[in-house]
């Protein structure tokens, strides 16, 4: 049974439905740093954040009236997650995000930053490096019913992929914001940014991460109304044929799945195995991984 499972689901998360699926293997963590590493000297792949952006290209998926931005905007450059120093309105995402130059998965935060380390997820990559990245391994990335089934873990009509416990109760479950979002994190989990793949517990098919530490893009176009029209007992749903965003209809999106580390009960409840997050194929962030499946 595919969709949301309590108060805090979305529309775009009902009705829930029921979804069949052919058996599949999914890798056990999000890829790794080090295992992107070996894809790009192996294919001297560039990606999307390392190149300039293409304002002909850009333009087609925006407004018609929509002004060129300056050339010091058409870089080379991702978003970086930026905390605040005080309290502000959750309604305003550009507070804490900030489209910084020379940002990639080599330099996180900026031309001058370091990767979290080898063990750590691949960050600020668009759809199209990690479906290159799969296709180049033989593999693919899971279509949301199959990440979805994944990450429930076995359990039916539960909340989250260890249960229905809330997250900032008993031990720690996840790489996840703890604290008054976007201005403090208790560190509970002792990281700020992403851990290291692995390191909380995994659910009950053995897959780590599936909550928290990067959100996961998965194949599917982002569908508002998919579900609503979503036949039940529908075998490999693949997502709607295009994208149906009513927020951004000119705007092409992909779905994203798991959350991450910013994610907080006060802000994102990304975490949630139902929650979806959507964003342009060519969109890359400091909290953005993926992992494949075959």
């Amino acid at each position: 049974m595919m969709g949301g499972d309590n108060a805090q689901a979305k529309v775009d998360e009902l009705p829930k439905h029921k979804v069949t699926l052919n058996s599949f293997w999914m890798d056990k963590t999000p890829v790794t740093n080090a295992e992107f590493q070996k894809f790009i000297s192996a294919t001297h792949y560039l990606t999307t954040a390392e190149k300039k952006p293409d304002w002909n290209e850009l333009k087609k998926q925006l407004p018609p009236d929509t002004p060129k931005p300056a050339d010091n905007i058409l870089v080379a450059a991702s978003l970086v997650f930026m905390p605040t120093d005080k309290p502000v309105s959750l309604d305003n995402p550009a507070q804490w995000w900030s489209w910084t130059p020379n940002a990639n998965w080599q330099h996180p935060r900026g031309a001058n930053s370091k990767m979290e380390g080898a063990d750590h997820p691949v960050v600020h990559v668009s759809w199209d490096d990690a479906n290159a990245f799969c296709k180049w391994k033989g593999k693919r990335l899971p279509t949301e019913a199959e990440w979805e089934w994944a990450a429930r873990g076995g359990l039916a009509n539960n909340i989250y992929p260890w249960g229905n416990e809330p997250i900032d109760e008993g031990k720690v479950k996840a790489n996840t914001w703890q604290g008054n979002f976007p201005y403090k994190n208790t560190l509970r989990d002792q990281y700020f940014y992403t851990s290291p793949v692995g390191k909380f517990a995994a659910n009950g098919y053995g897959l780590y991460d599936m909550a928290g530490n990067v959100w996961e893009w998965v194949s599917d176009w982002y569908g508002y109304h998919y579900y609503s029209i979503a036949k039940n007992g529908v075998m490999n749903p693949q997502g709607p044929n295009k994208s149906d965003d009513p927020d951004e209809p000119l705007m092409p999106k992909k779905v994203l799945r798991g959350g991450s580390y910013l994610c907080n009960e006060t802000y994102c409840t990304g975490y949630r195995v139902a929650a979806r997050m959507k964003t342009s194929p060519d969109t890359s962030m400091e909290h953005v991984g993926f992992r494949c499946v075959s």
